[in-house]
């Protein structure tokens, strides 16, 4: 198999001003932990074609190269290029949605392609099932991170 994608949405209980900055480089330190990144841009306030990297984070064999592929705040919605150089391609698309009462739908997509032949093992083992594990421990960090914050 040389690609997989799945998407899974779920809601949380606070308002999308509140949880649509959380899914950004600096965002996601405060709600996953060990969650760094290099910053080699000259800013941190995230824009299309913004780049970044990580060690080894979110199924990354190694390190990876994130480019912001799309970012629209006006419609809560960010699309990134994740490159594991010599593995897979990742994009990964997350967008908010304000529901009644101050909640917020978040929808999460990952599609990998393969580059490799362990790139292709990756993408096999990336079952819908797993990616539903993965997705129910941002629900439970993002759940926890909201309870401390009160």
């Amino acid at each position: 198999m040389k690609s997989v994608e799945h998407s899974i949405s779920f809601a949380v209980p606070q308002p999308v001003s509140r949880v649509f900055p959380l899914f950004s480089p600096e965002g996601e330190k405060h709600w996953v932990p060990g969650w760094d990144y290099e910053n080699v841009m000259d800013t941190k306030e995230l824009s299309e074609d913004y780049v970044f990297l990580t060690k080894s984070h979110d199924h990354a064999a190694a390190e990876a190269v994130w480019l912001v592929k799309r970012y629209r705040p006006d419609v809560h919605c960010v699309e990134f290029y994740k490159v594991e150089p010599g593995d897979k391609v990742g994009v990964v698309k997350v967008c908010c949605e304000a529901l009644a009462g101050q909640h917020t739908q978040i929808a999460v997509t990952y599609r990998y392609i393969a580059l490799s032949e362990t790139g292709k093992a990756f993408v096999s083992g990336f079952t819908a099932e797993a990616y539903e594990e993965f997705i129910k421990e941002w629900q439970r960090l993002l759940s926890d991170y909201f309870a401390a914050k009160g």
